[in-house]
């Protein structure tokens, strides 16, 4: 039976290195279980419009071209998600205030993670471990569709409950950082 909730447009971002787990929970929760609607692209696979150096401009193309009408982001964290240029290029965005009322913030640790992993920094200063006085939730995979739908409908609820909660002054991200697990840049 599908989720009997109301199914929330969703922008997902991740690594294309997780590419096979990310597909794994489209699959499940977007496409048997109807949690929400998704909207995967390639940012992470696609340079080609973001050579610019105007960060502003650099966002109004990823709001326009990748999160268009979502209203969730939920970041899918797996090892090396944390030092992506580009998952952070799609937080800042997701995060923006002003023109645009700001997507609700998740991040949902991949199965093969475990319980724990290295977060993106815009997604961890908007989080603390206690759900407390902080605008992003961060969850490992959910166990059901209805707690998948919990949580994608309190993060909807916070673009305007928690809006005064988010932290997104800091520089977007020039490279791809060192990862804190491989050692390496990929």
């Amino acid at each position: 039976m599908a989720y009997q909730g109301t199914r929330r447009k969703v922008f997902i971002s991740h690594f294309r290195e997780d590419r096979q787990e990310v597909d794994a929970f489209i699959d499940r929760f977007a496409n048997k279980e109807k949690v929400f609607i998704p909207y995967v692209l390639g940012a992470n696979n696609n340079d080609e419009f973001i050579q610019s150096g105007n960060p502003e401009y650099v966002m109004s193309q990823i709001r326009k071209k990748y999160l268009q009408d979502t209203t969730v982001t939920i970041v899918l964290v797996g090892s090396c998600t944390h030092s992506r240029r580009y998952v952070d290029w799609e937080i800042k965005t997701s995060l923006r205030q002003g023109e645009y009322t700001p997507n609700g913030l998740m991040g949902i640790i991949l199965p093969s993670m475990g319980g724990s992993a290295y977060l993106p920094p815009r997604l961890e200063v908007n989080w603390t471990s206690e759900h407390e006085n902080c605008y992003a939730r961060y969850w490992v995979y959910p166990n059901s569709a209805e707690q998948l739908g919990e949580w994608v409908e309190d993060a909807y609820n916070a673009r305007n409950a928690r809006k005064h909660l988010i932290k997104n002054s800091q520089d977007m991200m020039g490279y791809n950082a060192r990862c804190k697990v491989c050692g390496i840049t990929h």
